[in-house]
């Protein structure tokens, strides 16, 4: 009679190599925090924002411009609106931007690239050419330009931004493709007579992951930033949506009487920013092949 074989039980190893990488690397292991904290916030910011009602339509005329304190801990706004739960509320819609052009570029960007890479010829020449009418604009005038063509929102800001930042991700994708294709693996591949279509998804794209994700970690900052700028200059959401660009805008004329209505949502753009890029330089050199493993 024959035994079943044992199942192995599953590693720990890429979890403990990866609490380590976070103690020999404490800015990046900072950047996470940051970011960890703001998708809670985020998740949870109906139940810990102090005035939720204030993140819709709802005004307090008798309220306005009130300093921080009391019930009010960051102050009000023009409208009476409570700034801390609008600056909490902000975290979803700018966060929500930031996913949706980060899934949007590279669902587009990288498989037109690995496309483009491993199969070469006259199909390379078409993809990049088009990526090139695309990069040979500034991504955020191109931003604005398409953002002045639609009508004011985030979700039209979203579309924007991602169709100036997918050709980055195909430019990326292409240069990995490039490279895994020369390997001994996908070649070997190659004269077993797989098809091409498995040789790309079993080999040519898990190989190009690493550095497109460390580059989506990269590229959030930028794309919150472009998406603060949009709202900022009237083009990306509109009152009362919460946001934190549109937010800047409204406080921008009362910096010497009212800062709090402007310099609350300004830090938080800064403090996302730069947890954003603190996680994607630790990957970078975690994810490096180059950099060799450091921990």
């Amino acid at each position: 009679m024959e035994t079943a074989p044992l199942e192995a039980a599953p590693s720990r190893a890429p979890l403990r190599d990866f609490r380590a990488a976070l103690r020999r690397q404490p800015l990046m292991a900072i950047g996470l925090g940051i970011i960890v904290v703001l998708v809670l916030i985020a998740i949870f910011a109906p139940l810990i924002a102090p005035h939720p009602g204030d993140a819709g339509n709802v005004t307090h005329p008798t309220e306005t411009l009130l300093k921080p304190g009391g019930s009010h801990l960051l102050g009000t706004d023009q409208l009476g609106r409570d700034v801390l739960t609008r600056v909490l509320y902000g975290a979803r819609t700018s966060l929500l931007i930031v996913v949706v052009v980060l899934a949007i570029s590279a669902l587009i960007g990288v498989p037109l690239g690995i496309v483009a890479g491993a199969t070469g010829g006259w199909i390379d020449d078409v993809i990049m050419r088009i990526t090139d009418v695309f990069l040979a604009f500034p991504a955020l005038l191109l931003a604005l330009a398409l953002a002045t063509v639609l009508s004011p929102s985030a979700e039209h800001a979203a579309l924007a931004i991602a169709v100036t930042w997918w050709p980055w991700y195909a430019r990326l994708a292409r240069g990995s493709a490039l490279a895994i294709a020369q390997r001994g693996y996908v070649e070997a591949a190659r004269a077993l007579g797989v098809p091409r279509w498995k040789v790309l998804a079993r080999h040519v794209l898990p190989n190009a992951l690493p550095p497109t994700i460390v580059q989506l970690s990269l590229d959030a900052a930028g794309i919150m930033l472009t998406a603060a700028a949009l709202s900022f200059l009237g083009l990306g959401a509109q009152d009362p949506t919460p946001e934190w660009g549109l937010m800047v805008n409204q406080g921008q004329g009362l910096l010497e009487t009212n800062w709090w209505v402007a310099i609350v949502p300004g830090v938080a753009i800064i403090f996302a920013a730069v947890g954003f890029n603190l996680l994607g330089d630790g990957l970078r050199t975690l994810l490096d092949p180059k950099a060799g493993r450091r921990w």
